[in-house]
């Protein structure tokens, strides 16, 4: 009635989609690193943000080193355990959070990979090799993913290209998230499943929060959640990519 522009999401998947959303952005809001549309009403029904007009960035390699920096930044703010206070959603897909008293390793492969083994299980898409990699790859868990003291990082949890957008003077914001408290590496996975953001934001984010040693050889391992996902979601077309990552996992 004030002839305030805002956002607004109609027609949930899921009856509590909403307020999982609205929940996650607040939790982003609070680490006061990347700018987050500001949440105005949720409910079961409706879910009413502020509008953050985009724009196209007026120096694109400026834009995402920026970008790079406020996302290290976001991974600063940290928690005592993995998970979140609540389960979510990875697109329309629950993510499971609650059972937060485990290791990274113990959680990622229980809360995430296995998680998604058994709705791939559920939809026909877990044939005997596919059984046999994923048992394979529960095998090495140890060797993949070295204990590094890291606290859990506030992730975004689903950052791709169409999860960002640039404000006006390139200004980086950020929507959409499936958050939760994680290894960072698993957020920078994503962001690297469909071609990267570029060269300048990861050299600006390592910069500012230098990756440890190996990092690049774990993207496959984190991607593989949501390839599992996308092939629960979209169906048998990721069978090929979520087996063959297996596969190059466990040798």
């Amino acid at each position: 009635s004030d002839g305030e522009i805002v956002f607004v999401k109609v027609s949930p998947q899921q009856k509590d989609m909403f307020s999982k959303e609205a929940n996650g952005l607040r939790e982003l809001a609070k680490a006061d690193a990347v700018r987050i549309p500001a949440v105005i009403f949720a409910d079961e029904k409706i879910l009413i943000l502020e509008f953050l007009p985009p724009s196209s960035p007026p120096n694109r390699k400026s834009f995402f080193e920026e970008f790079g920096r406020q996302f290290a930044a976001l991974h600063r703010c940290t928690s005592s355990s993995f998970g979140f206070f609540e389960d979510n959603y990875i697109g329309s897909t629950p993510q499971q959070n609650m059972p937060r008293s485990m290791s990274w390793k113990e959680f990622y492969y229980c809360c995430r990979l296995q998680y998604q083994y058994h709705l791939a299980e559920e939809n026909g898409y877990a044939d005997a090799e596919f059984g046999r990699l994923f048992a394979a790859l529960g095998r090495r868990m140890d060797e993949l993913i070295p204990d590094d003291c890291e606290q859990p990082a506030l992730l975004h949890g689903d950052l791709w290209a169409g999860n960002f957008l640039s404000m006006e003077g390139g200004i980086p914001a950020i929507i959409d998230p499936a958050v939760y408290y994680g290894h960072r590496e698993a957020d920078l996975a994503m962001t690297l499943l469909f071609g990267g953001f570029g060269d300048s934001f990861y050299s600006a984010y390592a910069e500012a929060y230098p990756l440890n040693p190996g990092w690049q050889r774990r993207m496959e391992l984190y991607k593989l959640y949501h390839l599992f996902n996308h092939l629960n979601l979209f169906g048998e077309g990721y069978y090929g990519q979520v087996l063959r990552t297996m596969q190059d996992l466990v040798g």
